[in-house]
């Protein structure tokens, strides 16, 4: 196949493809029959702590127990819907390689096998390993984590033992010809993170995922810490408007191309979000389209729903982050206002639109040409289409960057840290 024909497959103008998402869950005990309608096969999610860890801190998430997961999956199964339970931190403390971690590991295991999960998703080999042996009856996935973003890393993982891969979404999204490429070459199921929006070839991509996997295990929970990669990425975006076109988020009206290389599956966030933004964003890429705020579709806090059940006040700070091992006091009022101001305790009117509708043919250029080797200033493609689409209150601008810089200068100067 010649690299030109890899760029851009015309999508078929006759029936739909087959399509099909995996999408995140808050818990709510209506969301699996209201998103079965729309192409939506199971529901991900996870205890807000275990043995393993994630990819969420876990006091971001929904208040969970054993017993509420349990009816979950059986309201998933009702729904005809599967549950996929995340195991997808890339860093254990090396506790998988002890008896005790595995012994562990394994009383989780069976728990979920109990409850009726038959999938798992990780990031650490091993695990893998260690699960297809002892648990072969269990589904194994390959996390976005693990940035699978070649051909020899897909059949690495697919000779481990692994049943499907989430791809490398901040590698690979905009990359037309390697995604071609990969489909072509391996035949293990392949899934793409659609809903998302980490800015491209991120440096803080091997960082965040350990730092989230910490500060979602059980041994970690007195450490309440804020995320300090969270916070440098919205502040680059709120500085640099572009940036929020750099991303590796899918649209709907875009699918149709990836389902033109062979993709069918899609990914989609985000597990603190409420249920109506849920159901918004399974309904959106069902219909491949969405006319309003791109951000409601890929942004993972700022959700535009009022009184929704994750909506956080000052109560859920105190009680998160004033215990042993919290934040001092004296920074709680600024850094309470910045998360308010910024969107992510809650809902509210957006500060930042991004027209979905506007952005029409932006995805064509990179049919033609790959962004790796190029530098973003010289080539300004995103930057232009951002002055068109991207708006942004200009005062409410100002205000997120000052309070930005009070917090960088804070933690940075180490002035504000954890007394644990």
């Amino acid at each position: 196949m010649k690299p030109s024909e890899c760029h851009h497959r015309e999508p078929s103008q006759t029936a739909k493809p087959s399509i099909r998402f995996s999408l995140a869950t808050n818990f709510d005990p209506e969301l699996p029959s209201q998103v079965a309608p729309f192409g939506v096969f199971e529901l991900y999610g996870k205890l807000p702590y275990d043995v393993v860890g994630g990819g969420r801190a876990g006091y971001m998430l929904p208040r969970v127990n054993r017993r509420h997961l349990a009816r979950h999956v059986e309201a998933c199964r009702e729904a005809g819907l599967q549950f996929n339970y995340l195991l997808n931190a890339l860093c254990l403390n090396n506790e998988e390689y002890t008896r005790r971690g595995q012994r562990r590991i394994r009383q989780l295991l069976d728990w979920i096998g109990e409850i009726g999960v038959r999938s798992v998703t990780v990031a650490n080999p091993f695990l893998l390993r260690f699960i297809k042996r002892h648990y072969p009856e269990f589904e194994v996935r390959v996390s976005v984590f693990t940035a699978v973003n070649d051909i020899r890393r897909v059949r690495y993982w697919e000779d481990l033992g692994a049943d499907r891969i989430t791809l490398d979404s901040i590698q690979v999204n905009r990359d037309f010809e390697l995604l071609a490429r990969i489909r072509d070459h391996v035949s293990v199921r392949l899934e793409l993170l659609a809903s998302n929006s980490c800015i491209q070839n991120c440096p803080l991509q091997p960082y965040h995922p350990a730092f989230l996997a910490h500060a979602s295990q059980a041994g970690h929970r007195r450490r309440m810490v804020v995320d300090w990669c969270l916070m440098w990425c919205s502040y680059m975006k709120i500085k640099d408007p572009s940036h929020y076109l750099r991303a590796d988020w899918i649209r709907p009206e875009d699918l149709k191309y990836y389902e033109a290389l062979g993709y069918h599956e899609f990914k989609l966030t985000e597990r603190n979000a409420p249920t109506e933004i849920l159901v918004l964003r399974a309904k959106a890429y069902w219909s491949r389209r969405y006319d309003g705020n791109l951000l409601d579709l890929v942004q993972p806090y700022g959700y535009p729903v009022e009184g929704e059940v994750q909506q956080r006040g000052l109560g859920w700070v105190l009680r998160h982050f004033t215990r042993p091992g919290g934040l001092r006091m004296r920074d709680l009022p600024q850094l309470y206002r910045l998360a308010r101001l910024r969107g992510f305790l809650g809902g509210g009117k957006a500060p930042v639109y991004v027209d979905n509708r506007k952005l029409d043919g932006f995805i064509e250029r990179f049919f033609r040409e790959r962004c790796r080797d190029r530098d973003c200033d010289e080539c300004g493609y995103c930057a232009a289409w951002a002055e068109r689409v991207v708006q942004m209150d200009p005062r409410w601008r100002e205000a997120c960057l000052s309070m930005y810089q009070w917090f960088f200068e804070r933690y940075e100067g180490g002035k504000s840290i954890s007394d644990i």
